[in-house]
């Protein structure tokens, strides 16, 4: 277990090096890894959201794709499409950008929902149905979106049941001032990216995915995180609330975490810390309580101090 926190803590310690600044974000970004899950990531433009995603695929090692979507994207451009071969008179399937390990999914919400939707099966069921066909996607997978605030021109709003899809949405903000002069004078020459070496395998990825499910949930942590759940579905500020699959994904997330710390067991602390990560992009506020100021992590905040930690 000390060898695998020593070599979890290394790909963040790695990352870290990259982006500089932002470590809780970059701690979060490696349990969604190890949860296998998708990371949505909302901030304003050159905050190095795409540096980390290029980071990530270079610390494990992995095939990295890049999609810019766009207004005109298709499904097509994203999942591939048959290509009629005229010498053999037969088509032959073309492989998308999507088959790789690490794909960003850039400006997400740039695209129309119908090129958005076509990631939704490889996000939860780590494959692509194409043409009828099924195909399975690389292990492990990991979608990296980043969107911009939905008040920038030319977005689309992501419809529920693709934020449903995303373990975690993290926000990287802008760095303070001294990290800001951090940045430049390590850019000044060479970007840190470039010097950035592998420090873990695909295959190690894939054995502490499969440890994370191993980690032991008493079940007075289950009923801890179902109550925190349930009272997003009875806030009356929310038109919706969290659903089943958030619920797996908290329990699945504070699994990584526990792994990530080097426990075999998992602790309400794991929970509370992984739960405004997890469940605020799900919620979905009434009018009155989004323009009467109130946020999402603000109301899972809420909810956190009124539900009873277990001891």
């Amino acid at each position: 277990m000390q060898r695998t926190q020593e070599k979890i803590t290394a790909l963040t310690d790695a990352l870290s090096g990259v982006i500089r600044g932002n470590r809780e974000c970059i701690e979060v970004l490696v349990i969604a890894l190890l949860s296998n899950g998708s990371v949505l990531m909302q901030d304003v433009p050159g905050v190095g959201k795409t540096t980390l995603a290029k980071a990530v695929a270079k610390a494990i090692d992995v095939k990295f794709h890049r999609i810019q979507f766009t207004p005109d994207l298709l499904p097509a451009d994203i999942l591939g499409s048959s290509i009629y071969n005229p010498k053999e008179g037969t088509f032959d399937f073309r492989r998308g950008p999507i088959f790789c390990h690490v794909l960003l999914a850039d400006e997400i919400n740039r695209a129309s929902p119908r090129t958005q939707s076509a990631l939704l099966e490889a996000m939860s069921e780590m494959h692509a149905t194409i043409e009828g066909v099924q195909y399975n996607l690389p292990s492990p997978f990991l979608v990296l979106a980043t969107q911009n605030p939905v008040e920038f021109h030319g977005t689309y709003p992501l419809p529920e049941a693709q934020l449903d899809r995303f373990l975690v949405q993290l926000e990287l903000g802008y760095p303070d001032a001294e990290t800001e002069v951090q940045i430049l004078h390590a850019q000044a020459v060479s970007h840190p990216l470039d010097d950035l070496s592998p420090v873990l395998t695909k295959d190690d990825v894939v054995a502490f995915q499969a440890m994370v499910r191993n980690i032991r949930v008493d079940e007075i942590i289950s009923h801890y995180i179902v109550e925190i759940i349930h009272q997003t579905r009875q806030d009356s500020r929310l038109k919706l609330g969290v659903s089943p699959r958030g619920s797996l994904m908290l329990f699945r997330a504070s699994q990584a975490a526990a792994l990530a710390a080097g426990r075999d067991y998992v602790l309400p602390d794991d929970v509370q810390r992984l739960a405004p990560y997890v469940l605020s992009h799900r919620l979905i506020m009434t009018p009155k309580a989004k323009y009467g100021g109130a946020s999402a992590k603000e109301i899972v905040a809420e909810i956190l101090r009124k539900v009873k930690v277990p001891s």
